[in-house]
């Protein structure tokens, strides 16, 4: 379906001379599936290119992206939250059933803010998310992943995703944000129609059932800084408020909210679609799996090239301030680009053999999974910390775990974020390692 061919965009591509390609279609397979592919012929082709679908510029090379990235004043991130398919008219008299639910969802928030402002709140907000400080986590993820896999260790089959790395990463956010535990399975379930509907191309029927849901979740959000509110703690978001009080031109009231309820949505949903593409990467190549049980401290670098080999962010977007050029293509002021993460990563001219997956490559640590520049991932530190004990503990209960043969990956069908919505495993119990986790 090619939607935007006559738009004011697709006339700017035309007139300089960028390769239209009808083809992309980022929310349906084969590319859903596996996108890679795709992106090697396209990044060899035509690295930069016009989607008719989405009407956006794509953008395939780590060079390209990279500096886009660093191009704060060129570049902006403003349009990160808006929906990639415009709300049906309908979906908005849906939304106005339930307040400000639509701002908050499309900000302001950290990943759409232009500068100078930006990197002023973000200093603010900043001391949490410092490693020094996520480093403190560090017993209360593990204490949450011995749990879990005290549940199912001898039961000899697990889904990793549902019963393991679903609900961990909401339970350390929640400390993070001050939000009570008995709500995680709740913020989960919100997470799916917020990547749909931010991120996917979802009917008029389906958009509005995502507006409720989007809404409903929204007043969650609103209950919860109204209950922080009588009673200050020393979470994110009593932090996020006491600075609304004190210097409300910078932190508005509405920030707060939208903090909150952006948040909510990729301080987590990251990390469970990383550590789960993370699982399908190990345990189909049993050489490297076998390397990481061996040896755990080969297990930082193993997560770099995870992060590298299956980004949980596939692409993410900018918007030209001004009239500009990325490599040969005259980019108009105000055109909307796709960087694709997924095809930088595995940009041969940064990585070598890039399609290869080898938890022992050297510079595995240059993705871009996280960005780069103003703009990186504030909680990148906590997504590590969570992958890495994760792995920690998984090799050393059930080294002897494998994937249930011939099973179907699913991925949400979105243009940004992805990861498997199910990994089965099996193992037999008699032969685990630990005499207290045999049946």
């Amino acid at each position: 379906m090619t939607t935007n061919a006559a738009s004011p965009l697709a006339e700017a591509a035309a007139a300089a001379g960028c390769p239209f390609r009808p083809d992309f279609d980022p929310f349906d397979d084969p590319y859903l599936s596996d996108p890679y592919s795709w992106l090697a012929e396209a990044r060899s082709q035509s690295p930069i290119f016009y989607s008719p679908e989405i009407d956006y510029f794509v953008v395939t090379r780590y060079e390209d992206i990279r500096n886009i990235f660093r191009n704060p004043e060129v570049f902006s991130p403003s349009p990160t939250t808006e929906p990639m398919t415009p709300p049906w008219p309908s979906t908005m008299e849906e939304f106005a059933k339930w307040g400000r639910a639509i701002q908050y969802v499309t900000g302001p928030t950290l990943v759409n803010e232009d500068e100078p402002e930006h990197m002023m709140r973000r200093r603010r907000i900043t001391p949490p998310f410092l490693p020094k400080t996520v480093a403190l986590l560090e017993e209360h993820v593990r204490e949450y992943t011995t749990d879990y896999i005290d549940r199912f260790v001898k039961r000899g089959h697990a889904d990793l995703v549902d019963d393991f790395v679903w609900e961990i990463p909401v339970r350390v956010l929640f400390r993070l944000m001050g939000v009570p535990d008995e709500d995680a399975h709740y913020v989960k379930e919100f997470t799916a129609e917020r990547a749909l509907f931010s991120w996917g191309r979802p009917s008029e029927e389906v958009q509005n059932r995502m507006a409720g849901e989007v809404g409903a979740f929204a007043q969650y959000c609103e209950r919860h800084i109204a209950r922080l509110r009588e009673k200050l703690g020393d979470d994110v978001t009593s932090t996020l408020i006491r600075f609304s009080d004190e210097d409300p031109e910078l932190f508005p009231e509405l920030m707060v909210h939208s903090y909150l309820l952006n948040f909510m949505f990729a301080g987590h949903e990251t990390t469970t679609s990383g550590s789960a593409s993370g699982f399908i990467n190990l345990l189909q190549d049993r050489k490297q799996w076998q390397m990481v049980c061996e040896d755990r401290s080969l297990i930082p670098n193993a997560i770099e090239e995870i992060l590298r080999f299956n980004p949980p962010i596939n692409a993410w977007h900018r918007r030209a301030l001004k009239a500009t050029q990325v490599g040969d293509i005259a980019i108009p002021e105000g055109a909307r680009l796709l960087l694709v993460i997924g095809s930088a990563n595995r940009d041969p001219d940064r990585f070598p053999d890039p399609d290869r997956f080898d938890i022992t490559r050297p510079d595995a640590k240059f993705h871009l999974s996280f960005g780069v520049g103003n703009h990186t991932c504030l909680g990148a530190p906590v997504a590590r910390l969570e992958m890495r004990v994760f792995l920690e503990e998984l090799t050393r209960r059930l080294p002897h775990l494998e994937l249930v043969p011939d099973q179907q990956f699913e991925f949400s069908p979105n243009a940004s974020f992805r990861g498997p919505r199910h990994v089965l495993a099996t193992w037999d119990p008699s032969q685990n390692p630990l005499p207290q986790d045999r049946p």
